[in-house]
Parts: structure tokens; sequence; C-alpha cells
């Protein structure tokens, strides 16, 4: 079985949550943006999350476990704990500690789900297709082009800082 450090973990899922937008969407865009072009594409999207999926199937059977979802939901919290200090403390949690449909292990649950498609499309309700309980490799790249649709926001086809509200 492989491990992770939660801090590698944190370097990968960088980018999938923090509060204020202009930081917000900075941070999604340096920690997805694969050829540092200022713009997130599918393309990029796809590859990272594959690597993020990668990453958090510790037994390698191709299925994250509610365990290993658990890790990823404490990976996620722990990089938006991080960027919340690096904002001076800025933020308020939502939900309930847990991993339901929404949750996020330490806030941000079902409330968030409408204002932040970025962490949305990381929620284990989300990628689940099949409500198993389990997520395949293939529910969780299928839903891909889904939450890259999210977030572009204008829908040109790319994600860039307008599409988090920065430049409006």
């Amino acid at each position: 079985m492989k491990t992770l450090p939660l801090l590698t973990a944190a370097l990968l899922l960088s980018g999938s949550a923090a509060f204020a937008q202009d930081t917000h969407g900075a941070h999604f865009i340096t920690n997805w943006d694969r050829n540092d072009d200022g713009i997130v594409t599918l393309a990029e999207t796809t590859e990272k999350r594959g690597d993020v999926f990668t990453a958090f199937d510790a037994d390698e059977d191709g299925k994250l476990s509610a365990s290993e979802y658990d890790s990823f939901d404490e990976a996620r919290a722990a990089d938006q704990a991080g960027m919340q200090a690096e904002m001076g403390g800025m933020g308020q949690g939502k939900g309930k500690k847990g991993h339901g449909q929404g949750g996020m292990g330490q806030g941000n649950g079902q409330g968030m789900m409408n204002g932040n498609p970025e962490e949305a499309g990381m929620m284990r309700g989300f990628n689940d297709s099949d409500g198993d309980g389990l997520v395949s490799r293939e529910e969780f790249m299928a839903k891909n082009p889904d939450w890259f649709a999210k977030m572009d926001r204008n829908g040109d086809g790319s994600v860039t800082v307008d599409d988090f509200g920065m430049n409006n």
C-alpha cells in the first residue's frame, strides 16, 4: 500500500478551495494551470484530476473507498486552512464535520455547493455517480467535463481569473 504525506496531498489539491474570490481564483489558476499561461483548460483539469485520483487511491484498486475519500477530504481541508492562514484568518466554516453528501471533513458542507463550483466538483456526492459509496477512477474522470463547465462561468472554454469575478 502506498502512502502519501498530507503535505504532498495538499500540494496536489492546491487550488480546490478558498474563501476570498480574488485569492481563490489566483490560487486555483496557479495550481491547475499546467503550462503557466494563466488559462486552465479542460485538458489541464483532466490531467490534474487523474493525478489527484492516483494520489488518493492508496490501495491502487481503481476506486476511492470511504477511508481514501476521507483522506482526500482531510487534505482539501488542510489546503483550505492554509489558504485561510495566508489570507489572515478570513473566512467562515460551513457545514458539519463529516463526509456525507457535500461534506468536507472540517466544514464547507452542503451550503458551499452552489457558491463554490471548484470545491463542489471534488465532493464525494458529486463524483459517486452510481451512489455505491465508492468513487471509481471512471466516475471521477467522467465528472471532469461537468466540473469544468461549472467553473467556466463565461462559457469560453477556459477558466481564468475572470471566471472567479476578479476582473468584473
